[in-house]
């Protein structure tokens, strides 16, 4: 932290966190030439291979495992007119700007400026997120749109946040996890008030405010005028890959989850739909819940139940990761723990993803039968993140505006 304070000002971290990924591009750029294992993402392909067939004048969907809104094509539509790496570009400064927008959110809640530099290094200069960004892989969109819908929302641009959040939906559908907790964070609904009133109409004049059904109203227009201007361009196609897909797909590849094992074994057979659908019940409870518990403290909010999404989803890759990192920062002032239990969290944390990497290289390039060992890993993970969750719940020291307390 001394060293932070003496040495590391917000100007020299935004460049060196910029600088970082630019050298990470080019890095790929020698790593795609030299070796087999290539460094670009191939989502990074598929996009730029899908902005290919809209200059040509045809659907982004006409490239096989084109699963997107058609707004990634768009974007990557310069990766054929100007250079290959344009995405890339476009990713990473996307990236370095929902940090950017993460320090400014800190600066509304009043945060000491190095508990905000400590908290922006976490994005900033975290690996993880610098080479994902790097390779060509669109989550940083997301991680902008949601800290902007953050931001906005808390220096009461209702309407922006709205519109930001409904756009952030139609990009990737899981953002509709946190719609009970915004709604429940506007106007901070008074419970104690609504359980004492003894008129009906009272009572939904208290719940149902003006901010809320605006934020409603705008936030479902929005989502509902980008998917409609897409579904016109482009049908069911469309609606199918970017959304229906996403609900009802089965991946039977080894992966974090620890249903992975179970679909791989009922693959093909009737049960199969039943478990992937009665999968997205504890989902939907843990998110219910955690939203009338925590929605006073949103990012807290956010996170937790991004969190719990992820752990308990039926497919379970490393980028899912990236979905709560996006939050990390935003909590770290609302969590009270030493340095010590922080550090046993991320050692355990990596640890158990590495017993797991381990299990997955040696089916992938060993040719060992390990999917039983790739499934108690992923058990392994799983209870590793249950016990992570729950740590950081009850160290959670707030309860409405943002405290800060960094040990």
């Amino acid at each position: 932290i001394e060293v932070i304070k003496r040495w590391l000002t917000l100007r020299k971290l935004f460049m060196i966190s910029w600088l970082l990924r630019i050298l990470l591009i080019l890095y790929g750029e020698l790593q795609d030439i030299v070796l087999d294992v290539k460094f670009t993402d191939i989502d990074y392909k598929v996009f730029s291979d899908a902005a290919g067939h809209v200059l040509k004048g045809n659907s982004p969907y006409d490239r096989h495992t084109y699963r997107y809104t058609p707004i990634v094509a768009w974007l990557l539509i310069p990766n054929h007119i100007l250079f290959y790496g344009f995405g890339k570009l476009v990713f990473v400064s996307f990236d370095v700007l929902a940090g950017w927008i993460m320090y400014k959110i800190l600066s509304i809640q009043d945060v000491p400026e190095v508990t905000k530099m400590i908290c922006c290094v976490f994005w900033l200069l975290n690996p993880l997120t610098a080479v994902v960004s790097s390779r060509g892989n669109a989550e940083s969109i997301m991680a902008l749109l949601l800290v902007l819908c953050i931001y906005t929302l808390m220096s009461d641009r209702l309407i922006v946040s709205a519109v930001l959040y409904g756009t952030a939906v139609h990009m990737k559908i899981y953002p509709i996890i946190y719609s009970l907790s915004i709604v429940l964070n506007i106007d901070q609904t008074p419970w104690e008030r609504v359980r004492s009133s003894g008129k009906f109409i009272i009572k939904c004049n208290l719940v149902f405010t003006r901010k809320k059904v605006t934020f409603v109203f705008v936030s479902v227009t929005t989502f509902l005028t980008i998917t409609g201007l897409c579904y016109l361009l482009y049908g069911w196609e469309f609606l199918y890959e970017a959304f229906i897909y996403h609900v009802v797909r089965t991946d039977i590849k080894h992966n974090f989850s620890v249903y992975f094992y179970m679909l791989y074994l009922t693959q093909g057979t009737w049960v199969t739909p039943i478990i992937s659908l009665a999968t997205f019940l504890p989902q939907f409870m843990l998110v219910f819940v955690t939203a009338l518990k925590l929605h006073r403290d949103l990012p807290f909010c956010c996170f937790v139940q991004t969190f719990l999404f992820v752990t308990f989803n039926k497919v379970c890759t490393s980028q899912y990761f990236l979905w709560y990192l996006t939050f990390l920062p935003l909590i770290i002032p609302s969590v009270s723990i030493s340095m010590n239990e922080a550090l046993l969290m991320i050692a355990v944390w990596f640890g158990a993803q590495g017993v797991w990497l381990l299990s997955a290289y040696l089916l992938e390039f060993q040719g060992l039968n390990t999917f039983i060992y790739i499934w108690i890993a992923g058990l392994f993970l799983f209870v590793v993140n249950v016990w992570i969750i729950v740590r950081l719940m009850k160290k959670h020291v707030m309860s409405g505006p943002m405290k800060t307390k960094l040990k």
